[in-house]
């Protein structure tokens, strides 16, 4: 007898030991060596990292893909694995330290800090490997990967060395965003840009005349970084602004320091903002550098590594100056007391003219929390242009295509204007770059220490010892290699010639430069292939307001809580069935609720047909039933069959858990099991004994439907069926998509599909013109078809008892004073009169469109307002949007109800 209720926490380690040990996740099972690969990487998750609501979202739309492709028979990989994270895990490791009051990682050295590293991994490392688990996650989890794996490593030096071999592997001297907390060059990703309030000084720089003396004429520049100043090389107005035209290709005396710097035309200028002339430094702005390219302006890093003044032995600060004793004074001053006295030395001179209040975006490290300095270091770089170039125009031949395609643009915005990429970072974890230098500076770049020896004595005619870069890879770089590093390359494994390039890649849209482009990039250089054939990008779970999940706010949904709660199924249908293409989820705990309600709906469904002996039986042929009713409920599982295939396919998959959910609850449990009732509580005969097989049938292909999206209480109410009537057969998880195409009958779903749509239309009346809940009331059908009369003297008796009618009628005439009801092109009516006031419901339904017009054209008016699109926070847009769609629904159904009673 089944349990009177599912308890996901009962069950979900049992079936996850079972599927475990049937190894139903292998890819390559003999079972299957024949079969069509299909293979997707997972986003390899930070080894640091706790599962969020994100990563619940992106492994659960994975999950789905894999499960279902299993089921169609596919010979899946869904590969798993674990990023090393440098500066995450650098972080975390370095925190354990301290709290232990062990040696900090300078203190221990490097090699034995990395050694505490991987003993740290070892522990620690796991925990979102596990967490997957939990949620159902069906990776072939014997092949799971870690970026710094010997394997993987040897991609990465082969990768680097023949780059840099090509010329597109170099070193240079560029800016880069430094944290100067952790002294390292990070990515674009790693930077937070902040509301900050602060100043903007206006200072006056004298104009010289070739001598080098001051002309009396000064130009204003205004900066929110007083301190980077000591570095300026130059001064730029626009070309066109008539106010400084006389004096480009003049010099300014630069204040505080004496040097002479030039007064450049450059468009980058602009008139119209404060005073049209600013201030450049090309070692401390990103903009400024460019400009200083243009220009050949000198760079001048005015910074050490931990962002404090650095003057003393600076030749590139002291070339051409002469700067005030004041001024040296500052060297060593973090960079924001520095500020402070810049300002006071500068008023002191009388050369501040105003300082303005001024909120603005300053950059900061998302882990560090500090800000974020432009620096000039020599780091290692990519070309990638002439990579980008091949990724471009792969996504243009359509080998890998996006979904949604308008994301296809952020793709080809980023690619097209590429610039260089920084890959060293100034850490101790990580794939260290495989950099040798001789005592002279020399460079050799080797896949080991032997071969850049070997490359010294070829080059010096005798054994030279060298020193190892102390840098390590920017992570993305080994990420880039994933897709074919996972699979044995540069090795010509089984593997890689079976599952690459892969299938499909899902993730989200903030990655698609750091990750996808990247891959894209790497997998095409390194094996002439794309690595996938479609990139899905999911967007955003919010919170239940829409707004974006925070710490800070304290909004942030953990899903290990709302597994604990109501079961891995219900959040992972919740997240599939809000997962519409180009939108964000809105999250609310009563979703995942309402998802759990519907995983009881089938269970106690499920319970209902062991109680009335609907049990399994092999030898039944559903093609072969002579029931209407049980050939009308096949009819409807195969064209949900058929739905649900083809939203997967297509990844829309909010419309393949919503046509699911539909012919589960609506069609199974609601309309087919009340309409069988009667059936099952008749006498025992043929038609019982059919109705039987069929619902049993039924539940086992709702198993197998709704296995990608709730695989835990699908495998249990599988193998519970099987036990019922007998029959031993495998798991869920390795059994085949449902084929239900020859099951359609037309005839059948007239008739059922008829008597649903008049019980539907006759509830919806009897709701919206506020009939009482027990009032019986008469139908009747207006001259109807022989088809209709038919269906009646068939199903009358459900039609009074679904529908609350008294009796039904046949007249040649419609009625007056009765609601009209238009159902597959015939007319029936709900005579009324003395029922409710036709005219007072008319009234009321006019009075409720004319407020909710009133209610949307508000709405319209606050959306077609541009200050308020910009101004308003996005949850706020959203909810009016939102608002607007429920006003738009809910005046359908009134105009309908007055259709209806207006005859």
């Amino acid at each position: 007898m089944m349990d009177k209720t599912f308890d996901p926490a009962a069950v979900e380690a049992r079936i996850a030991a079972e599927w475990e040990e049937a190894q139903a996740f292998r890819a390559g099972r003999p079972d299957r060596a024949g079969a069509e690969p299909y293979s997707i990487m997972i986003p390899p998750p930070n080894v640091t990292g706790s599962l969020h609501m994100g990563h619940a979202l992106n492994n659960t739309l994975q999950d789905v893909l894999a499960r279902f492709e299993r089921l169609r028979g596919k010979d899946v990989l869904w590969q798993p694995g674990t990023d090393h994270a440098g500066i995450a895990t650098q972080m975390v490791v370095e925190r354990r330290l301290m709290e232990q009051q062990q040696p900090d990682r300078r203190s221990l050295g490097r090699a034995e800090f990395v050694r505490r590293v991987w003993e740290w991994k070892a522990e620690s490392g796991g925990t979102i490997v596990n967490q997957l688990k939990r949620l159902g996650a069906s990776c072939d989890w014997s092949r799971e990967r870690f970026t710094m794996d010997e394997g993987l490593s040897k991609a990465v030096l082969k990768v680097f060395v023949d780059l840099h071999a090509q010329g597109l592997i170099y070193r240079d001297k560029r800016l880069v965003n430094w944290d100067p907390k952790f002294q390292t060059a990070i990515s674009d990703l790693e930077v937070q840009q902040l509301e900050v309030k602060g100043h903007l000084w206006h200072f006056a720089y004298p104009v010289v005349d070739e001598a080098g003396h001051e002309t009396g004429e000064t130009i204003t520049v205004a900066t929110t970084r007083p301190e980077t100043m000591l570095g300026d090389t130059a001064v730029a107005v626009h070309p066109e602004d008539e106010r400084y035209r006389a004096l480009v290709g003049m010099r300014l005396r630069l204040p505080l320091v004496g040097r002479l710097i030039p007064i450049v035309a450059d468009e980058y200028s602009d008139p119209e903002k404060g005073t049209g002339a600013v201030k450049i430094t090309p070692a401390h702005d990103f903009n400024d550098f460019e400009v200083g390219r243009r220009h050949g302006l000198a760079q001048i890093n005015v910074l050490d590594e931990e962002a404090r003044i650095s003057l003393e032995g600076n030749a590139e600060f002291l070339e051409g100056s002469s700067p005030e004793p004041e001024a040296l004074a500052l060297h060593g001053l973090d960079r924001f007391k520095a500020r402070e006295a810049v300002v006071a030395l500068m008023e002191a001179r009388g050369r501040l003219v105003t300082i303005e209040s001024n909120t603005h975006a300053v950059p900061h490290g998302d882990r560090s929390g500090v800000v974020i300095e432009p620096y000039l270091t020599d780091q290692w770089y990519v070309n990638v242009k002439p990579l980008a170039e091949r990724a471009l125009q792969a996504v243009r031949d359509g080998r890998t295509r996006f979904v949604p395609e308008t994301y296809e643009k952020t793709y080809f915005q980023w690619l097209e204007n590429i610039e260089p990429w920084c890959i060293s970072r100034q850490l101790w974890w990580g794939h260290q770059i495989p950099a040798w230098y001789d005592p002279e500076g020399h460079c050799f770049v080797a896949a080991s220490e032997e071969e850049a020896l070997a490359q010294a004595a070829a080059k010096h005619g005798r054994p030279v010892t060298l020193r190892r870069d102390e840098d390590v890879l920017d992570t993305w770089f080994s990420s880039g290699l994933w897709p074919f590093s996972t699979l044995g390359w540069p090795d010509a494994t089984p593997e890689l010639s079976r599952y690459y390039p892969t299938s499909a890649l899902v993730t989200g849209f903030d990655i698609i430069f750091f990750w996808v482009a990247r891959m894209m990039m790497l997998g095409l250089h390194a094996l002439d292939e794309v690595p996938f054939r479609t990139v899905y990008i999911h967007a955003l779970v919010r919170d239940e307001k829409g707004a974006k999940m925070s710490k800070s706010k304290g909004n942030v949904v953990d899903p290990l809580d709302l597994v604990d709660r109501y079961g891995a199924d219900a959040l992972r249908f919740t997240l599939a069935a809000m997962a519409a293409q180009g939108r964000d989820i809105k999250l609310s705990v009563q979703r995942v609720e309402g998802y759990r309600n519907f995983a009881t709906k089938l269970w106690n469904a499920a319970r209902f047909a062991e109680m009335n002996g609907c049990r399994l039986d092999p030898a039944f042929a559903p093609s072969g039933v002579t029931q209407t009713l049980n050939a009308w409920a096949l009819g409807e599982a195969a064209r949900a069959v058929a739905e649900v295939t083809a939203a997967i396919e297509a990844y829309r998959f909010n419309d393949a858990a919503n046509a699911a959910y539909r012919f589960v609850w609506n069609v199974f449990c609601d309309w087919y099991l009340e309409l069988a009732k009667p059936v099952l509580q008749g006498e025992d005969g043929p038609a019982k004994e059919e109705t039987r097989r069929t619902i049993a049938t039924l539940i086992d292909q709702i198993c197998v439907l709704l296995h990608p999206f709730m695989p835990f209480l699908t495998e249990e109410l599988w193998a519970t069926k099987a036990r019922e009537a007998g029959i031993t057969r495998g798991l869920l998880a390795l059994a085949a998509w449902p084929d239900l195409g020859a099951l359609a009958k037309p005839e059948a779903e007239a008739e059922i599909g008829w008597v649903v749509d008049l019980v539907s239309e006759i509830r919806s009346a009897r709701s919206e013109t506020n009939v009482p809940a027990g009032a019986q009331i008469p139908l009747v059908l207006v001259a109807p078809s022989a088809a209709v009369r038919e269906r009646v003297a068939r199903w009358g008796d459900t039609v009074r008892r679904l529908g609350r009618i008294a009796a039904i009628e046949i007249v040649e005439a419609s009625p007056r004073n009765a609601v009209q009801l238009i159902v597959r092109g015939e007319v029936a009516a709900l005579p009324l009169e003395g029922v409710v006031d036709l005219a007072a419901e008319v009234a009321r339904l006019k009075k409720e469109e004319a407020k909710l017009d009133g209610e949307i054209g508000k709405i319209d008016a606050k959306l077609g307002n541009a200050d308020f699109l910009a101004r308003a926070p996005e949850e706020v847009v959203e909810e009016q949007r939102e608002r607007r769609d429920a006003g738009l629904a809910r005046r359908e159904k009134v105009r309908e109800a007055l259709t209806r009673l207006q005859g």
